[in-house]
């Protein structure tokens, strides 16, 4: 491995002094800031010095990664469309409608057995206390145990993340319905209201015009680099599409070479993007392609300068149909997703792609973020197989989840 430091007024120009050097397959190792020393240093303005590395090997290291996973994605058997969440092996399996209704009815079931359920033995009562009790707990006509069945699915949806104030909307919508309903009718109301509020799904779509670019945006390890390859793998392998990959993330050390991979496994074209004007270049040379992929890097979403880049290499392909997924993971606490959320609408309209769904089971997080965003939900994804584990959200798994009809 050859590595090389470069210094320059800016960070703009290391990087594109350190690819006129070592080339466009340079990674970024390190960026710190070199502060002017001695008597003069007032006068001075500090400097920006890069550390760059290109590996020697690269071509062998291409050749043994393709060798080591194509025959994996050869036999791998693929599904993919508009209705498609999960593989058949999965947790997050696609249910028929008879399916979701007899976990209705089942949840319905849990719940009446809930109501109906002995509470602790009272403390003994006199006779006449006795007598002048006439209802038992089973006894108590349905009408006044439908209250207690909405405050059960409310504490439900609670329970799994939503937000108080959207379990109490989806709720009190209901309470002028109930009157004259029984509870599995409530509850399959409710999930209704819920479905309704996810919205329809919106996927990725090739453009008449070629070639439609669909960026990924995101934080820092939301999995976009992931997503993107799972993504690709699906087009190319099920569509076959014809899909270039581009780079944005010349700052992880392992982000160019985890694409290259997956690239040469697809045999598909990858580039590295420095600049607007070589964003504008790269487009039009693959411009007969369906798909262009644009993989960013994962920073903070509270960085002014980081995300000024980001607009301006967006905004150098506005002439070309252009759709942007952001990224976030399930896993992240709500007032996190609600300020990246908030910040990224600023810049952009998006679509919301939610991954990790394996590492949590609160997905109330999809439905508070759909409702204050008003965003399109696209995909979710599941582990780090690719392409296997990803799909397009399913509003009625997400729906029965939230009623806690997944177990």
């Amino acid at each position: 491995m050859i590595i090389k430091k470069f210094q320059a007024q800016t960070e703009k120009e290391a990087t594109l002094m350190a690819k006129e050097e070592l080339g466009s397959d340079a990674i970024v190792m390190n960026i710190k800031t070199i502060k002017p020393k001695g008597i003069f240093s007032l006068f001075k303005k500090p400097r920006v010095e890069l550390t760059a590395a290109i590996d020697e090997n690269a071509a062998e290291k291409k050749e043994a990664a393709k060798k080591q996973f194509a025959k994996a994605v050869e036999e791998t058997p693929y599904k993919f469309g508009d209705d498609v969440f999960a593989s058949s092996d999965n947790e997050y399996v696609v249910e028929t409608q008879s399916a979701i209704e007899e976990k209705i009815n089942n949840i319905a079931k849990l719940l009446e057995q809930q109501l109906a359920a002995p509470k602790a033995e009272p403390e003994k009562k006199a006779p006449k206390e006795e007598e002048a009790e006439t209802k038992k707990p089973e006894e108590v006509p349905e009408e006044e145990q439908k209250p207690k069945v909405l405050d059960l699915i409310r504490n439900q949806l609670i329970e799994n993340e939503v937000m108080e104030k959207y379990a109490d909307a989806i709720i009190n919508e209901l309470e002028n319905q109930s009157e004259n309903q029984p509870i599995d009718n409530l509850l399959a109301y409710i999930y209704q209201k819920i479905v309704l509020k996810l919205g329809e799904v919106s996927i990725v779509k090739c453009s008449e015009n070629k070639p439609k670019i669909v960026f990924f945006v995101g934080n820092t390890g939301v999995g976009k680099t992931t997503t993107m390859a799972k993504l690709a793998s699906k087009f190319k392998l099920e569509q076959k599409l014809e899909i270039a990959m581009f780079s944005l993330d010349t700052y992880r050390i392992a982000a160019i070479e985890q694409i290259k991979t997956y690239a040469n496994i697809l045999n598909t074209p990858m580039e590295v993007v420095y600049t607007p004007e070589e964003m504008r270049k790269l487009v039009e040379k693959y411009k007969d392609c369906d798909l262009i992929f644009v993989d960013t890097a994962g920073r903070s979403h509270k960085n002014t300068e980081q995300k000024n880049d980001l607009d301006s290499i967006i905004s150098s392909v506005k002439e070309y149909e252009c759709e942007i997924l952001l990224v976030v993971s399930a896993t992240t606490k709500y007032s996190d997703l609600k300020s990246i959320a908030d910040v990224y609408s600023d810049l952009f309209d998006y679509k919301l792609v939610f991954t990790k769904l394996d590492e949590t089971r609160g997905l109330g997080n999809i439905l508070n973020l759909k409702l204050d965003t008003d965003k399109s939900l696209s995909y979710v994804t599941w582990g780090q197989n690719v392409p296997e584990d990803i799909g397009a959200l399913n509003p009625q798994v997400i729906a029965k989840k939230l009623l806690g009809g997944a177990e």
